[in-house]
């Protein structure tokens, strides 16, 4: 133990400590059950009772009826999406994961090598193509520019 306190007090140990809460998966892929939208991708869902109905001064309900719209436009609106997402959520995260796997799969294996293969083979089009550019298209275009930059263009408005 002294041999490790000694280590510690060189550098060589460190000492590191993991806090384990009450949700901790040890990864950091596993979900977060507080902030379930740490990226702020749907804030335009942010929607509440006095996004959707207003009533102005000049016409109102009677406040029981404003009261209980609220009430019940608040519960159906969170019982409702809890009921969507349980039917929902199970089967399209695993058509999602499946989804992403496929495409991951084949970028990685597939789309990547044939992309680097045209790029090992294609290197003496690549030497061709920037002779033929230089050579004859860059000289034209170059003397194209020279001629036409004297060219002075005045614009008057005519007034009656």
């Amino acid at each position: 133990m002294e041999m490790d306190e000694q280590r510690m007090k060189s550098g060589e140990l460190m000492e590191v400590k993991v806090d384990e809460g009450l949700y901790f998966t040890g990864s950091d892929t596993g979900p977060k059950i507080e902030d379930r939208d740490p990226k702020k991708l749907n804030s335009s869902l942010k929607v509440t009772f006095e996004d959707v109905i207003a009533e102005p001064p000049s016409v109102r309900s009677f406040d029981k009826v404003w009261f209980w719209s609220h009430a019940l436009f608040e519960v159906s609106r969170l019982w409702c999406y809890r009921f969507i997402s349980l039917v929902l959520a199970v089967p399209v995260s695993l058509a999602a994961g499946l989804l992403f796997a496929v495409l991951s799969c084949l970028h990685i294996w597939l789309i990547m090598p044939c992309v680097q293969l045209l790029l090992i083979n294609m290197q003496w089009i690549q030497a061709v193509w920037a002779n033929i550019l230089n050579i004859f298209i860059s000289p034209f275009f170059s003397s194209f520019g020279k001629c036409y930059s004297q060219i002075i263009i005045y614009l008057e408005s005519a007034e009656n």
